[in-house]
């Protein structure tokens, strides 16, 4: 019987809530996992995380800041066979773990990735996301496959992997992806491209049907966030490209802007009376500042995390 663990990582008591929501989906699992909860450099929500967890393993991130050494942390606190990684604002379905762990049993599946459906505020709707940008706030968008198959990488709101199959890879790099709230990312990208290279034959696998819950806040459904994630993906696609070349940095992502970008432009501007024209606007104006934010990656080189994001000019947001 294959042993498996899930990692929730979180970094503030901002997310209270969510985390408590988050660990009690994955102890609900009928796999009955181990659940490992790593907290990254607060003291205070550690302290009130063991309190309300005393009978689960709750530790603190061992390495630097940031969700690649707290997901290292947690790779490093169990023995199981395969770890999988919730994010502390998800909430997964009842059968999240179990197709998973069904796309494992083929031994040259190292890894697989499910499905993020937003749970957007009541109050504040969807805001200025079309179904193709719904990877700004870390859910499963438009343009990726929709039934289950074989992709360059997975979303890291919702994924598993064979843990030695991480650690032979050397695991989450410190570097890239996301430190507090500053909205890094493409960690999980440049660890399936790793594994991907050291595995020959190694398959990532996409498996809509394991679904989780992804809450997005009201901070993050305004066109001032939009145009923030967007630059730092620009900037995380750029640090991508350093480490491991353009060509396996940017392959889903050529599709992606050749394809499915000028199809919903055009689709909203059919809709221009309907609120097309915004949605229209805010689809262009995410792929220019990642496009900026890439640009300004490949001239700073290392020094990127420091690069300050744009400040977007307060338009109205259209509503899809």
């Amino acid at each position: 019987m294959t042993s498996v663990a899930v990692v929730i990582c979180a970094y503030t008591q901002l997310r209270w809530g969510d985390l408590q929501d988050s660990v009690e989906s994955a102890r609900r699992q009928p796999e009955a996992p181990e659940v490992v909860v790593v907290i990254d450099h607060e003291p205070e929500l550690f302290a009130r995380a063991r309190a309300r967890w005393p009978e689960l393993l709750v530790v603190e991130n061992a390495e630097d800041r940031g969700l690649s050494g707290a997901r290292n942390t947690g790779v490093a606190s169990t023995e199981a066979d395969v770890v999988a990684f919730l994010d502390d604002d998800a909430t997964a379905d009842a059968d999240w773990l179990g197709h998973m762990l069904a796309a494992l049993e083929d031994p040259q599946v190292v890894g697989v990735g499910g499905h993020a459906t937003p749970s957007w505020p009541t109050t504040t709707g969807s805001g200025p996301y079309v179904g193709e940008l719904l990877w700004i706030v870390g859910c499963s968008y438009t343009g990726l496959p929709e039934v289950a198959g074989d992709v360059r990488n997975v979303i890291g709101a919702s994924m598993a992997f064979r843990r030695e199959s991480i650690l032979r890879a050397g695991g989450f790099r410190s570097g890239i992806g996301r430190v507090g709230n500053q909205p890094l990312g493409c960690e999980e990208t440049e660890l399936c491209i790793r594994i991907a290279a050291i595995q020959p034959g190694a398959r990532i696998r996409h498996e809509p049907r394991s679904n989780v819950s992804h809450r997005v806040s009201p901070d993050r459904v305004t066109m001032r966030y939009l145009l923030r994630r967007s630059y730092y993906e620009g900037i995380s696609k750029a640090v991508l490209s350093r480490r491991v070349g353009t060509g396996d940095a940017l392959s889903s992502e050529s599709t992606y802007l050749t394809r499915v970008i000028p199809r919903a432009v055009l689709r909203e501007l059919r809709h221009v009376g309907r609120g097309g024209l915004g949605r229209a606007g805010a689809v262009v104006a995410s792929v220019v500042t990642t496009i900026a934010g890439y640009a300004v990656g490949r001239v700073l080189g290392g020094v990127v995390v420091a690069a300050p994001a744009p400040q977007p000019v307060r338009q109205p947001i259209g509503t899809p």
